[in-house]
């Protein structure tokens, strides 16, 4: 730790995988020089949206899909958050098959305020004839071995299953980073660090720094960070950690840029377009 610390910790919630805990490992063990102390609780992304819904905490990763209802009461941080190319969440299903077979189906998701969620239903609307049918909520961990066990009859999956869905026997039918990007030709922007407005602009302007700086740690010394992504990866093979971080945590995670919060207005414009989420006040997207 840096030092004698004379504020209480900022309270910060975030998934246990591997791109969180490799981006937050320096800020979150006092490495940052001059950050605020962090108290940091791990959670699912849907339990971290509903969080920021209820205005719980300082600091939270949350889906970009959830920003219409709490931009209000938190502020995007330009840095810290996930989008990319080729990191789309995946559709998947037991045995082969194509986009028809989804009518009326059963499928599970991570959240119904995920990302992921939200970029289906876009999806559905133009390549699922008659739209699909139940959908079950579960944590992303459950989802493969639901689809699995037929509980499901497809399941809408993110993070690591991208490197992993073929272990369980799944097939993916359908690919969402693809179908945005293909219609867009923008990265996908999938999780997002907000942090609670009225901690005010010198504050939030230190928390972006922060989070820039811990990133950048964190690619000068991968190996300093990697005893805390392996300890909270879930017993996850340490190959597929090293992919998911490579994947996960790129260019748009230290800088949002021209092209990532095009991406991010991009896809809540069109989803409000299409009265699947409220529409952002002007300015919303806007750091301080």
């Amino acid at each position: 730790m840096t030092g004698a610390r004379t504020e209480p910790p900022l309270r910060i919630a975030h998934s246990p995988c591997p791109n969180d805990t490799f981006v937050f490992h320096a800020w979150s063990h006092g490495l940052v020089p001059g950050a605020p102390e962090l108290e940091v609780t791990f959670a699912d992304i849907d339990v971290t949206n509903g969080m920021a819904e209820r205005g719980e905490l300082d600091v939270l990763k949350v889906s970009y899909a959830v920003l219409p209802w709490v931009l209000e009461e938190y502020a995007l941080l330009p840095c810290g958050g996930a989008l990319g190319r080729g990191c789309g969440p995946l559709v998947l299903t037991r045995g082969p098959g194509t986009e028809a077979d989804l009518r009326g189906a059963t499928v599970a998701v991570p959240g119904e305020r995920s990302t992921a969620y939200l970029l289906f239903r876009l999806w559905a609307a133009e390549r699922v004839p008659g739209g699909v049918g139940e959908i079950a909520v579960l944590p992303f961990h459950e989802i493969m071995p639901a689809v699995r066990a037929g509980r499901v009859d497809a399941g809408l999956v993110i993070h690591e299953a991208r490197f992993t869905y073929q272990d369980y026997g799944l097939h993916r039918l359908a690919d969402m980073g693809e179908y945005w990007e293909g219609t867009t030709g923008l990265p996908i922007p999938l999780g997002a660090v907000v942090a609670r407005r009225s901690l005010g602009a010198p504050v939030l302007r230190g928390l972006a720094a922060a989070a820039r700086a811990s990133v950048r740690m964190a690619w000068d010394d991968p190996a300093a960070s990697r005893p805390y992504v392996l300890e909270h990866a879930q017993e996850m093979d340490p190959s597929v950690a090293d992919r998911h971080i490579g994947l996960y945590v790129n260019e748009f995670t230290a800088d949002l840029g021209e092209s990532g919060y095009a991406a991010v207005r991009g896809l809540l414009t069109r989803a409000a377009a299409e009265e699947l989420v409220p529409p952002l006040g002007p300015g919303a997207l806007d750091f301080v």
